[in-house]
C-alpha cells in the first residue's frame, strides 16, 4: 500500500530545517519514570521556534513553494500554532502571509501570528467553514492554501520530530503523540516505524474530541462537532484524508485523556520539570502519567507538542483546574 509520505520524505523536511529549526532537546525524569515504571523521553517541541511542532511542517511546506508561489504568498487557516508557524516561516523566506484564525483562539496566539507579520482574519469557529473561507481567499489573492495537517509537506515536516527523537535516545517500545487533525502523528508513524520497527504509535486526544478514535475503530473518517476542551490545538472535527491514510496503516490505537488530567500534567511539568506546556501538549504525557496504557518496563517515547499559553490562562488552570 503506498502511503502520501515516506521516510524519505522526511528525511529530505530533516535536510532543508537543518540549522533552521531547532533540534529541540530530549529530557527525562525520574519521577515520570518511577510513576509510569517505564523509561521516559519527553520530546520538548514546546522549545521549538515559534513554541510548538508546527514550525516544521509550515517551514518544509513554504520552502518548497516556486517563485511565483513565494511572490504571492501563502494563507491557511489555524486555530494558534500553525498560524504561528506559517506566518514565522513566510517572515523568514520572504513572502506574505495570510491566516483565517478562530475569534475565540488564545489571544496570545493571535498577537503572535500579527507579531510574525501576517494578516490574520477572524472567522467564527462555530458557524463558519473554515476551510471553505481559506478556499475562497486562496482564490481571490491567489495565495498558495497550506492547511494545517492534510498536506505531505506538512506531515513530512512533523515526522522530523520523531526522527530526531529515535536517533537521539535509540529504538523505543512505544511513541506517544498528541492528535488533532493528524499531520503530527501521521508524520511521527513513518519516522518511528522505520527506525524503530518494533514501536507502536498511540495518539492521545482529548475525551471530548475522540474524532479519530472512533475513525480509527470504525475504519472510515468520523466527523463531530467542534469538542469543547481546553486542547484548543485539538479542537479539530475529523482528521485529514492524507493523514488519517497513514494512520489507518500505521497507528496501533488511540486513547483520550479528560481536560483535569491534563491540568495536571501541567502541573507536574512546571513543578517537577519547570516546563511550559500548554493544554493540547500534554496530552501524550498526561496518557503515560495517568496509566492510560500499561508502559511497565518500556522505553517509552513522549512528544511535548507545545508551549503557547497566555500566563493569566495558565495560572488559572494551575489553580483552578479544567473547570
Amino acid at each position: 500500500m503506498s502511503l502520501p509520505i515516506s521516510f524519505a520524505d522526511i528525511e529530505a523536511a530533516a535536510a532543508r530545517l537543518h540549522g533552521v529549526a531547532h533540534r529541540t532537546p530530549v529530557l527525562t525524569s525520574r519521577t515520570a519514570d518511577q510513576l509510569t515504571s517505564a523509561q521516559l523521553y519527553f520530546k520538548c517541541e514546546n522549545l521549538q521556534r515559534m513554541g510548538a511542532f508546527k514550525f516544521r511542517g509550515a517551514y518544509n511546506a513554504l520552502a518548497q513553494f516556486s517563485p511565483q508561489q513565494r511572490k504571492a504568498g501563502a494563507i491557511s487557516f489555524s486555530s494558534g500554532n500553525h498560524a504561528q508557524a506559517i506566518a514565522l516561516s513566510a517572515r523568514l523566506l520572504g513572502m506574505p502571509a495570510l491566516i483565517v484564525m478562530p475569534a475565540d483562539a488564545p489571544p496570545l496566539k493571535i498577537t503572535a501570528t500579527r507579531g510574525y507579520g501576517a494578516e490574520v482574519i477572524l472567522y467564527d469557529r462555530y458557524t463558519q467553514d473554515r476551510e471553505a473561507l481559506g478556499a475562497q481567499l486562496a482564490a481571490e489573492r491567489g495565495m498558495t492554501l497550506i492547511p494545517p495537517y492534510d498536506h505531505p509537506h506538512v506531515m513530512a515536516g512533523q515526522g522530523t520530530a520523531a526522527l530526531e527523537l529515535v536517533r537521539d535516545v535509540g529504538g523505543l517500545d512505544v511513541l506517544l503523540v498528541c492528535v488533532g487533525g493528524g499531520g503530527l502523528i501521521s508524520g511521527c508513524a513513518v519516522a518511528a516505524k522505520h527506525l524503530s520497527p518494533g514501536c507502536r504509535v498511540i495518539g492521545v486526544e482529548p475525551e471530548a474530541g475522540n474524532d479519530v478514535q472512533q475513525s480509527l475503530r470504525r475504519g472510515e473518517i468520523v466527523h463531530i462537532d467542534v469538542p469543547k476542551t481546553i486542547a484548543d490545538g485539538a479542537q479539530t472535527q475529523h482528521a485529514g484524508n492524507l493523514t488519517f491514510a497513514v494512520i489507518r496503516a500505521l497507528v496501533d490505537d488511540v486513547l483520550t485523556v479528560s481536560d483535569a488530567q491534563l491540568v495536571r500534567a501541567m502541573g507536574f511539568f512546571m513543578e517537577r520539570m519547570k516546563l511550559v506546556v500548554e493544554p493540547t501538549g500534554c496530552l501524550a504525557a498526561a496518557a503515560a502519567l495517568e496509566g492510560a496504557m500499561p508502559l511497565r518496563g518500556l522505553r517509552v517515547g513522549v512528544i511535548l507538542s507545545g508551549g503557547n499559553i497566555d500566563a493569566e490562562r495558565y495560572a488559572r488552570l494551575l489553580l483552578q483546574g479544567a473547570a
